[in-house]
């Protein structure tokens, strides 16, 4: 029998990912399993792309506001090699 996370365990488990939790700190706030967060939030990120695929559709706008997220992926830009320049650095 699979173990399944209650509707209140994974609104508390996506909670802290919303609020900009690491994994590692959801696991030690709420108790699941990290590979339990790690499933739901590629769940999550699933049905939220199907969800934005069939609702923003033929939108009007003339502007969007989106927040930026800076984070980087190996070493921080300064500290790129040359020769890893298309590897690493800011995102």
């Amino acid at each position: 029998m699979v173990n399944r996370l209650s509707t209140e365990r994974r609104a508390q488990v996506i909670g802290c990912l919303v609020e900009g939790n690491s994994i590692r700190a959801t696991v030690r706030l709420t108790g699941a399993a990290k590979n339990t967060v790690s499933k739901l939030l590629l769940d999550l990120g699933s049905a939220c792309s199907d969800y934005q695929d069939r609702t923003l559709r033929n939108l009007t706008c003339e502007r969007v506001q989106v927040d930026e997220i800076w984070s980087f992926v190996g070493c921080k830009k300064a500290n790129v090699r040359p020769e890893h320049n298309a590897d690493y650095g800011d995102v």
